[in-house]
């Protein structure tokens, strides 16, 4: 018996489990363990990379819904696994402190080989973007009055860049303008653009031309907003060559950042409306969108105090269908980046266009804007769709210099018209209509487009609920989170939202600008509780923090290298993210090499050998 009992004991019965079972075994383990374990034996290691068990450690350990599927194109939830771990920006490997004050906004060129920072210290610095990071130009904006540059934006080929910002005037006065600057060998300043307000940023519509705008007042309550077109490049060859060219005029329109988004193929002509921004009125198309609202509201609400009030991106069903079809999209998105665009020009309009870059060849496009029409706080998107743009040849002179003085007196001497005195019906008439207006119910303080430019992001500070305006002067107190709206720019309605994401302190009437950037595998933003915030785009689940010593303004991917991310901040700072795969390429000795923060305080456990985990063969 004692004999029977040695035998017994000699063998390892541990190579007859079968795969279920070992399944069960390693579904509670530690990833680490599983790791080691798959490199017992080849029977192990095989039963380590079932695609099942790692649906279910990526499940348990980034506390994700069993009901969100794998990401449309992905095939493994062992690679997205280590996507999640080595391939995430989480490591700090630069510190940037060339700026002496609070830097405001951070954005990439194209090609992804640099980065400019814009600050209150009035210089804009270019960086080269590899490692380690240095200053290829720098510019000081203070002796061209300007009190800090706010914003910085490449034109699609890296020879342009747009910079905003506001100049010295009154103690009241919003006053702002643009600089164009060559970007070759050198950063030449080509030319000054008026801006007002200040935080109406310009944008490039195309490798050549500018779009910025100026907001007027026409009652005591009452203002306009004209949106015009500007070359980047003046020619002063002749006097009578024009240099600007108005394109759009909005009434009660408190425009702000103005964004161009290119049409895709498949966007179905927008039914004109006509939208008169005022309180009194409201559309049906903004009824559609306040019940969206409303239903994502009581989802995310939900599924936050479902999973421990972790915020996280809710989807309704079209933008799912959507990104399966992801494909597809990606390559109607190249095929319009390669469109010329359908010339609608008839006979004699060719004189009408500028020779240096042909306009109506530019495919069809939108300018979004921030706009407020129950406050004087942006709290609306406005959508005006970009039909062709025609430049004057030959500049029109218009009245005499003596007309223009004598029109400005009489103007100056006539008293303010009271709102009451104004029929916004007939005025409206002689201005422009936006093609659709969504209503967010809060102080929007960020967009930015998805790569695609299908969808848009919006950070907004919501109202309260039941919220009464009684003064446009005086706006409804915002909360202290901040929300992320996602729109889908096809069919304008509102297709994703994640709820009480980051936060803002900020008051209602001191609200300033909260950057946020999107790639196509993860969602960031600033946040004025000294952090930046990083989210996984497809799965929805918060990833991680990055911090700061004071508020960050704003943060930026690489467009060609998603793994690598900044954060700019009040602490005077720049902050370069890049993954432990990217880090491990920089730092040869292990012991130099930063620390990377942690995706999750659930997630203490030991994963760096996940990296390295293959098939045994």
């Amino acid at each position: 018996m004692e004999d029977n009992d040695s035998c017994y004991e000699d063998k390892n019965y541990w190579i007859f489990l079968t795969d279920p079972v070992l399944l069960n075994i390693f579904e509670y383990l530690s990833i680490s363990d599983i790791v080691n374990a798959g490199a017992t034996c080849k029977n192990w290691n095989r039963v380590s990379h079932d695609e099942l068990l790692w649906k279910h450690q990526f499940q348990k350990n980034f506390n994700l819904s069993s009901s969100v599927s794998i990401k449309p194109g992905r095939t493994s939830w062992l690679e997205e696994y280590k996507r999640l771990i080595y391939h995430t920006p989480l490591v700090e490997t630069e510190v940037l402190k060339s700026h002496s004050a609070g830097v405001l906004h951070v954005t990439f060129s194209h090609d992804g080989k640099y980065f400019v920072t814009s600050s209150i210290d009035g210089f804009v610095l270019v960086w080269n973007s590899s490692y380690p990071a240095n200053i290829k130009f720098s510019y000081d904006m203070k002796p061209f009055s300007w009190k800090f540059p706010q914003y910085a934006e490449f034109n699609e080929s890296d020879t342009l860049l747009l910079v905003s910002g506001g100049h010295f005037g009154k103690d009241d006065d919003t006053s702002g303008e643009i600089a164009v600057f060559s970007f070759d060998d050198d950063m030449m300043l080509i030319c000054r653009i008026l801006n007002k307000p200040y935080d109406m940023f310009g944008t490039f519509y195309s490798e050549e031309y500018i779009f910025s705008g100026q907001v007027k007042q026409i009652g005591n309550s009452i203002c306009s907003s004209s949106i015009w077109i500007y070359k980047a490049y003046p020619d002063i060859t002749s006097e009578h060559k024009p240099l600007m060219s108005r394109l759009f005029r909005f009434i009660n329109v408190n425009a702000r950042t103005l964004i161009i988004a290119a049409c895709k193929s498949d966007i179905s002509e927008l039914k004109n409306q006509e939208v008169i921004n005022s309180s009194r009125n409201v559309n049906n198309k903004s009824i559609e969108a306040d019940a969206v609202d409303n239903n994502f509201r009581k989802k995310a609400l939900f599924e936050n105090r479902k999973y421990g009030n972790k915020p996280r991106f809710l989807y309704n069903d079209d933008y799912k269908s959507i990104e399966e079809n992801s494909e597809f999209l990606d390559t109607e998105s190249s095929k319009l980046e390669n469109c010329s665009g359908q010339s609608e020009l008839s006979d004699g309009d060719e004189d009408d266009i500028d020779s240096d870059e042909d306009l109506s060849l530019q495919p069809e496009k939108y300018l979004i804007f921030t706009t407020g029409s129950k406050t004087i706080t942006p709290h609306q998107i406005g959508i005006k769709k970009i039909g062709r743009v025609s430049f004057p040849k030959i500049l029109d002179p218009g009245p005499s210099l003596a007309e223009r003085i004598a029109e400005r007196r009489e103007r100056a001497q006539r008293p303010p018209v009271a709102l009451e005195d104004i029929n916004i019906d007939n005025l409206s008439k002689n201005f422009d209509t936006l093609d659709h207006l969504i209503e967010l119910h809060g102080h929007i303080v960020g967009m930015k487009l998805s790569p695609d430019h299908r969808y848009l992001y919006v950070n907004c500070r919501p109202w309260p609920q039941g919220y009464v305006i009684t003064n446009p002067l005086d706006p409804p107190p915002v909360a202290q989170e901040i929300d992320i709206h996602i729109i889908d720019l096809n069919s304008f309605k509102e297709v994703g939202v994640m709820l009480r994401a980051h936060r803002a302190y900020t008051p209602s009437d001191e609200c300033f600008l909260i950057f946020l950037d999107v790639c196509n595998d993860y969602i960031a933003s600033g946040s004025e509780d000294k952090h930046g915030y990083l989210w996984d785009r497809h799965y929805g689940i918060s990833l991680t923090k990055f911090p700061h010593d004071d508020v960050v303004n704003g943060v930026a991917f690489n467009p060609k290298d998603s793994e690598t991310l900044v954060t700019v901040s009040d602490d005077n700072t720049i902050k370069i993210w890049r993954s432990r795969a990217k880090t491990a390429e920089y730092f040869a000795n292990k012991s130099e090499c930063p620390r990377a923060i942690k995706l999750s305080p659930k997630r203490n456990i030991k994963e760096k050998r996940i990296k390295s985990f293959h098939l045994i063969i």
